[in-house]
């Protein structure tokens, strides 16, 4: 009887062989590291020159790091949890959606139980706190603001999907943003105590990629998360309100360079650095809506922000050197 119940849910005979490490990384998404790498933008700004670097700068970065992978491994569990309990990912990801890797959500392939993802869910939660704690004990800076940013964004991140279900309200696209602005400025803020312009242009650069992939996302998964109410743009707009609303914030990360280079936020040629990841974003929204390749242009968005986070890191570093001002 077991064995029929989670056949009807999703599971099949072909993935319970799978090894319980390997279903919860799967269910930690520790494969999408697309967040992670944006301690790569802070440390280029931070750590040069060398001479200026405040003591506990370094130990401070590797605990925010471990401390943002664990509190977002918590997040993208519950969100796990949430959609196999509201039956979204059982629609988006079950035999009628044979495009889609029904390993990647364990809890539909059967891999996983709802209790231990939530357990696992939990203690990576409790770590991550823990981290983050540590990072702004042995900063160089504890400033206000930063350590009120950190905490807000720890205590939301975990009611994205679960607890007040942020997502389920209309907020998804605006946290996927925020989340990636957070996890730029905050070790920014503890690294040097400043708030900085031109930073916060590149935080917001780095938070529109995850928001990019996403809409895409949510454009494929729009029949779902219409089904249990979960207001994203696509499902409450036409395909055609949808197209518009990508296009918008597509041509809005170009507009958000060029004004930060034309104001003096960013330095002149910023703009033109900037260019290889807005053409490869052109790129993405022609396969998406021009070709009518979805997934296809939900891929090249992790490569477009990977683009992004590398020019940005070499931004800091052309700065940091001082081979540009």
């Amino acid at each position: 009887m077991t064995s029929d119940v989670n056949l009807a849910r999703g599971a099949g005979p072909e993935t319970r062989q799978e090894s319980k490490f390997r279903s919860y990384l799967r269910l930690g998404k520790l494969d999408v590291f697309d967040y992670y790498i944006g301690i790569l933008v802070v440390s280029a700004a931070v750590l040069l020159p060398v001479a200026a670097v405040a003591p506990g700068t370094v130990p401070m970065l590797l605990l925010f790091l471990a401390g943002e992978v664990c509190t977002i491994v918590a997040m993208v569990a519950l969100d796990d949890v949430t959609g196999y309990r509201d039956g979204s990912d059982i629609e988006n990801y079950g035999p009628n959606n044979p495009l889609r890797k029904k390993l990647r959500k364990p809890l539909v392939a059967g891999t996983l139980t709802e209790a231990e993802a939530m357990r696992f869910a939990w203690i990576t939660a409790c770590a991550g706190a823990l981290l983050w704690a540590g990072a702004i004990a042995v900063a160089p800076y504890r400033p206000m603001w930063t350590v009120v940013l950190i905490a807000a964004t720890y205590v939301i991140s975990l009611q994205y999907s679960y607890g007040m279900k942020l997502s389920y309200h209309g907020f998804q696209e605006a946290f996927l943003v925020a989340l990636g602005v957070a996890l730029v400025f905050g070790p920014y803020g503890l690294a040097t105590g400043e708030f900085s312009g031109f930073l916060l242009v590149q935080a917001v650069l780095f938070g529109m990629g995850p928001l990019m992939f996403g809409v895409y996302s949510n454009t494929n998964d729009v029949e779902g998360d219409r089904a249990v109410g979960r207001p994203t743009v696509a499902a409450l707009t036409s395909p055609r309100g949808n197209a518009i609303f990508i296009g918008a914030l597509s041509a809005g990360e170009f507009v958000l360079v060029a004004a930060a280079s034309l104001t003096g936020v960013a330095p002149a040629w910023f703009v033109l650095l900037m260019l290889p990841a807005t053409i490869l974003r052109a790129r993405q929204y022609y396969l998406g809506f021009g070709r009518g390749d979805i997934m296809r242009a939900r891929k090249l968005g992790f490569t477009v922000h990977r683009t992004y986070v590398a020019l940005l890191v070499l931004a800091n570093l052309l700065i940091g050197t001082g081979i540009l001002a």
